[in-house]
């Protein structure tokens, strides 16, 4: 299988890592000190499933020089869907199926107006990984699960097929029901959580710990809930409940990438996690009091750090503390 990460960052790094070691025709899309270390040393994945180093993966910025490939894994940041999808074009053949893993619930319709909704299956990542330095992939969980479907539901061949190539690669994947309702489950608790975190700097063990900020966590979830059985109606119950579950069992030191992104004075992707959460929530006719909250708040932000202050003032806070 002829395979192409486009944005071999921490999520599609760990899976085209794994897919590359277990024999399959991988190259990786990246860019900078990234793309120049994988080039220099291979790339190396630190995981409790097991660490591993693939010295001579192929790695590029231009999609441009892959050509057509089976299936592109579409990993890039949510802000960057729309360049992304015209980038790739170069790589797309008749049958080219796209895997994208963005956060949200709005990425999969974005990508497909541009290169034919067909060609896109949304997909699901609930991995926890971070890029400690160029060329490294820090896995931190034994889970490392890819959840990703036909839109329409359907099990077909091409998603049999990549499933079957990422459990061989020893990851693990799973096809869903109705992998919307997969996308609209994890963006109940993660829009929450990448919002409290980033505007708290706060890891998630003390917001769910404190009475006060788990009760407020919880209406938010519950508000995008709300919004969730508006857009897609048979949505499952229980939504949050179910979510709260998986948080109970995070480490105490968990937090949104957002929050990283935030005090390292980068984009945010908040228009596509609280944003869409407020977006949608208007047009079903859904009120977002708590996630408008959060938009505004974050909005100055979501280009970079204006000014350098977040940076700034994050380190005198460690620096006090």
């Amino acid at each position: 299988m002829k395979i192409a990460v486009m944005g071999a960052g921490a999520l599609g790094g760990y899976f085209g890592g794994r897919l590359a070691a277990a024999g399959q025709e991988v190259t990786l899309i990246a860019r900078g000190a990234h793309l120049a270390a994988i080039r220099e040393r291979g790339l190396k994945i630190l995981s409790p499933r097991g660490n591993l180093h693939v010295p001579a993966i192929p790695a590029t910025d231009d999609p441009a020089t892959v050509g057509p490939v089976d299936v592109i894994m579409f990993m890039v940041k949510n802000y960057d869907v729309e360049s992304g999808a015209r980038a790739i074009a170069p790589m797309l053949g008749p049958e080219t199926m796209v895997v994208t893993c963005q956060n949200g619930v709005s990425a999969h319709e974005r990508l497909g107006a541009i290169i034919g909704a067909g060609r896109v299956v949304p997909g699901v990542a609930r991995i926890p990984a971070d890029v400690p330095e160029p060329g490294v992939i820090n896995h931190s969980a034994m889970w490392d699960t890819l959840v990703f479907g036909e839109a329409d539901g359907q099990v077909t061949a091409r998603v049999e097929g990549f499933r079957d190539a990422i459990v061989a690669a020893g990851a693990t994947a799973v096809l869903p029901g109705n992998i919307l309702h997969d996308l609209w489950r994890k963006f109940v608790s993660q829009a929450t959580l990448a919002s409290m975190t980033a505007l708290t700097r706060l890891d998630l063990g003390p917001l769910r710990t404190n009475p006060d900020s788990r009760a407020l966590f919880t209406a938010a979830m519950e508000e995008t809930e709300r919004v969730g059985r508006v857009a897609v109606p048979d949505l499952p119950g229980e939504l949050v409940r179910k979510e709260w579950e998986i948080l109970e069992t995070l480490p105490d030191t968990m937090h949104a990438s957002m929050l990283d992104d935030l005090n390292a004075g980068k984009r945010l992707e908040v228009d596509y996690l609280s944003g869409d959460v407020v977006r949608l929530g208007r047009k079903h006719g859904v009120p977002t009091p708590i996630h408008e909250v959060f938009l505004a708040a974050l909005r100055p932000f979501k280009d970079g750090d204006p000014a350098g202050l977040a940076k700034d003032a994050v380190q005198e806070f460690r620096t006090r503390t």
